[in-house]
């Protein structure tokens, strides 16, 4: 992990309770109904400190390469010369090396192993980093992490911790001078980022157009018009459909016609497939396909 100090960055950061920097956003109503709540955010979070435009990328499921996804599209926009941001609001899931261990992948709690003496990694958060110039640092791109590769609430609650849902709101407003906003959701749109909320539920305040990223195989018809049919329950604007190869599909006949089947039966554009490999480019019918991932981002809502 990069150890020189970024802006916003206070030194070493190994997930645990620290300050956010800012005041807190506070509900004003509907606390427990993210629908119905007006938030209030401090007035150093929006304003000079909001990037110009957003995109929110989800995933039909957890290991559908959402980050793959989100950092080949930052790259594509740091080649044309914009300062792209990348924000993850919540993140479990670490590597660890301790003076004792190699590193390994948490799969509970710390197993004796002490976060102090600890080297901690959150692979998604140092993919997304890299993919934007190393501009921002761990706690603005991702301002709560947690360990274990358990859903954040669960694994929060192995630690003795609770995840915040108004600093995820707050956090997309810690971009100073970004032109654009990559906010990339953990797991799928409805999965759990608190004991109450979900991703969806960060959507819906945000409001940044929303790309889902499903699988390119078979079995993915059905994953992709579910999730689309939830987001616009939720009044969510969808920017499209991306489908990813985590693995090989060459065996799968459905990645021939599954693209066409979800647009024909939602209506929502399938840009193309990223096929599985170290550095695809996005394809339709077997034709590379240039995206402007621009025009799919608009401005966050403005916090009240």
């Amino acid at each position: 992990m990069n150890r020189s100090t970024k802006p916003g960055e206070r030194g070493e950061d190994h997930g645990l309770p620290s300050s956010t920097g800012f005041q807190e956003a506070a509900f004003q109503e509907g606390a427990n109904d993210p629908s119905s709540a007006r938030v209030s955010l401090a007035t150093n979070t929006v304003g000079a400190n909001t990037a110009g435009k957003a995109l929110l990328i989800t995933g039909t499921d957890t290991n559908v390469g959402k980050t793959w996804v989100t950092c080949l599209i930052a790259r594509q926009l740091l080649a044309c010369g914009l300062r792209v941001a990348a924000y993850k609001p919540v993140c479990s899931g670490a590597s660890i090396t301790s003076t004792r261990e190699s590193s390994e992948t948490i799969t509970g709690t710390m197993a004796g192993i002490s976060p102090v003496n600890s080297h901690v990694i959150w692979e998604d958060i140092e993919r997304l980093k890299a993919a934007i110039g190393e501009e921002w640092s761990d706690e603005i791109i991702c301002p709560q992490r947690f360990l274990a590769p358990l859903a954040p609430p669960i694994a929060a609650k192995q630690e003795g911790r609770t995840v915040d849902f108004l600093r995820m709101l707050s956090g997309a407003y810690q971009f100073p001078g970004a032109d654009v906003l990559l906010i990339e959701g953990a797991g799928g749109w409805l999965s759990p980022l608190t004991e109450q909320f979900t991703v969806a539920d960060v959507a819906a305040k945000l409001r940044a157009p929303v790309l889902i990223v499903a699988r390119a195989g078979l079995g993915t018809i059905n994953h992709t018009l579910l999730t689309i049919e939830s987001i616009r329950h939720r009044g969510v604007e969808i920017a499209g459909v991306v489908l990813n190869e985590p693995r090989p599909t060459d065996h799968d006949a459905s990645t021939a016609t599954n693209a066409e089947e979800i647009e024909r039966r939602s209506g929502v554009p399938v840009f193309g497939v990223l096929p599985h490999g170290d550095d695809p480019g996005l394809l339709r019918g077997g034709i590379p396909v240039t995206m402007d991932w621009m025009l799919l981002a608009k401005p966050l809502a403005d916090p009240i």
